[in-house]
């Protein structure tokens, strides 16, 4: 799905390229996934060693006690279409990214990548941001979002929850930083944090994450929507209305029932997760 601000769906593509069995254990698994929305992407792919002397790749973030092992590839920018990216120098793991602005006249999404080192266990995370309404939200997902979770106290320990409390604290923290302002905007996250080799997809909005193994599409989000009877229901039970206005909306304004910012409408439109975890 496209919109005009350019960042509606997330696609996670995940395909099996390779196993070596024993009768034990799976020694080798090449894995790649790609998140795709509208006008951006991210491509990443990696191999899991399912054993315990599983190393993917250093990282070069903040908290990594080593050096850079990462090859950057140099990042191009025509007419408003930015691609990039880089891999890991074992060549574990690599990345790639494009954004484009869209029909809008200006760029309301962000997008982020990280990567680091943590308690000797390497953490990726990946992001697209939807912003509506203007692009503070999706800034500011992209420049707090990540760095709030790596800090989580239970992030290593408990990954889901760690992920549950950071999204709803951003939010509230977004929000107290736009509190003298006049602004109202918001923005949908879907993201992709890779702790060794356990996967966890977490969706706040109408972006999309899906996986495909071996050719296989799984879809590991559903459209946050006010047309859906559960979210539907909690809306309504929060005292708020839905009404069809061109589609369903959230107070006949917001066609989405999750989101960071939207101030106007936070007794309904709540920042909480849902989060899969991909074995």
């Amino acid at each position: 799905m496209v919109c005009n601000s350019c960042l509606k769906s997330v696609i996670v593509q995940t395909g099996q390229i390779g196993t070596i069995l024993t009768r034990k254990r799976v020694h080798l698994q090449s894995t790649v996934r790609t998140l795709y929305a509208g006008g951006a992407g991210l491509t990443f792919l990696w191999n899991r060693e399912i054993q315990t002397s599983a190393k993917m790749m250093v990282d070069s973030g903040a908290a990594a006690s080593q050096g850079p092992v990462v090859h950057k590839f140099p990042e191009k920018d025509d007419a408003g279409y930015v691609s990039g990216g880089w891999k890991s120098e074992d060549g574990r793991l690599s990345c790639g990214y494009s954004s484009f602005r869209g029909k809008r006249a200006t760029m309301e999404d962000c997008y982020d990548i990280k990567t680091s080192k943590i308690n000797g266990q390497t953490v990726c995370l990946f992001g697209i941001f939807d912003g509506h309404g203007g692009s503070r939200a999706a800034e500011y997902l992209k420049q707090h979002l990540f760095e709030k979770l790596m800090k989580h106290p239970q992030f290593m320990t408990d990954t889901k929850l760690a992920i549950s409390e950071t999204y709803q604290q951003t939010d509230a923290d977004f929000l107290d930083s736009e509190r003298d302002t006049y602004r109202d905007d918001g923005s949908t996250a879907s993201t992709a944090v890779l702790v060794g080799n356990h996967l966890y997809v977490a969706n706040v909005g109408d972006s999309r994450t899906i996986i495909s193994k071996a050719g296989k599409a799984i879809p590991l989000s559903e459209d946050h929507k006010p047309n859906r009877s559960d979210e539907r229901k909690r809306i309504e039970s929060a005292g708020g209305v839905v009404m069809w206005a061109g589609t369903w909306r959230v107070g006949g304004v917001l066609a989405m029932s999750r989101a960071f910012g939207n101030r106007m409408l936070k007794q309904f439109v709540v920042a909480e997760p849902e989060i899969q975890r991909d074995k």
